[in-house]
């Protein structure tokens, strides 16, 4: 059974005539016919019913018509949206992303596409975590995957692109504030922030803080970045950070941002299946973020 026979066998119950179908095609009636008898051999049935003026599907025959043609349908809109995305003249990129992903990484670079690509549907799929990112890559759910870099996952690719040096975010008032930079021992003792559970950044800086034997105090936890950054804000703790894009920081804020040099820089990027089996939209709005991404704090 192929698609082929499928196609002709529907052309061939709309028409109720095998010739009409044949001069369609510019073929003979017998290789028309040829294609139903290989689907009644497949399937076990009659499927057309010959009469004096054309030949009508029978019981069975509407059935497969029916579930063809419907498929067929799907397959024939599927195939358009493929060459509309191998001409690049519309289509959908699927993208998932963290909680705080589009307004820090991603805000002029969508912009930035939309002009170029305004009949591309650019659908966003938010994640808690990097990992729920990646599961949504892996699942076929998302094209692309804007993640904090982490192990190695099997079946994905992860492509570091941008670099975040960490911070200590505190208020103004605090006497850390007026440091210039500070040491993973200046932490002891102070109220921690946590960032959000489950999420790669809090693993990146619970390994740090563990191999150079600093222990934080937790006072609260957050679901995401730009939350820990209000509350250290409001005075309820210390926030150690990823410095984001885009966190420029107002003269007459309440927090400061202050360098912590001993933690390894956090690192972001790109996270698809294949790279080279992303549609060329796909990787052309991969390129565009980068192209426009805002320097770090």
């Amino acid at each position: 059974m192929t698609l082929d026979d499928l196609r002709v066998f529907v052309a061939v119950c709309e028409a109720q005539s095998l010739s009409a179908v044949a001069r369609e095609m510019s073929c003979s009636q017998s290789a028309v016919s040829q294609h139903v008898k290989r689907l009644e051999r497949e399937t076990g049935l009659v499927l057309l019913e010959r009469r004096p003026r054309g030949v009508v599907p029978t019981r069975a025959g509407q059935i497969l018509r029916r579930a063809a043609a419907e498929g067929l349908a799907g397959l024939d809109a599927a195939l358009r949206q493929l060459d509309d995305l191998r001409r690049g003249r519309g289509g959908t990129v699927r993208i998932a992303t963290g909680a705080t992903t589009v307004r820090h990484f991603m805000a002029a670079g969508v912009a930035a596409f939309r002009d170029r690509h305004p009949d591309v549907t650019l659908q966003f799929q938010t994640a808690n975590s990097s990992r729920r990112c990646l599961e949504a890559v892996h699942a076929h759910d998302a094209d692309l995957a804007w993640v904090t870099i982490g192990p190695p996952v099997d079946g994905i690719e992860q492509r570091p692109s941008y670099r975040m040096p960490w911070v200590l975010a505190v208020r103004a008032d605090a006497p850390l504030a007026r440091r210039e930079s500070v040491a993973l021992a200046d932490l002891a003792g102070t109220r921690h922030i946590e960032l959000p559970e489950q999420s790669t950044s809090r693993g990146h800086l619970a390994g740090h803080l563990e191999r150079q034997g600093v222990r934080l105090e937790s006072t609260t936890s957050v679901a995401d970045w730009d939350t820990a950054l209000l509350l250290a804000e409001l005075g309820l703790g210390h926030a150690v950070l990823p410095a984001l894009p885009g966190w420029t920081r107002n003269p007459r804020s309440d927090v400061r941002l202050v360098p912590i040099p001993e933690l390894p820089p956090l690192e972001a990027g790109w996270a698809a299946r294949s790279w080279d089996a992303l549609s060329p939209l796909a990787v052309e709005f991969a390129g565009t973020v980068l192209a426009h991404l805002p320097p770090a704090a």
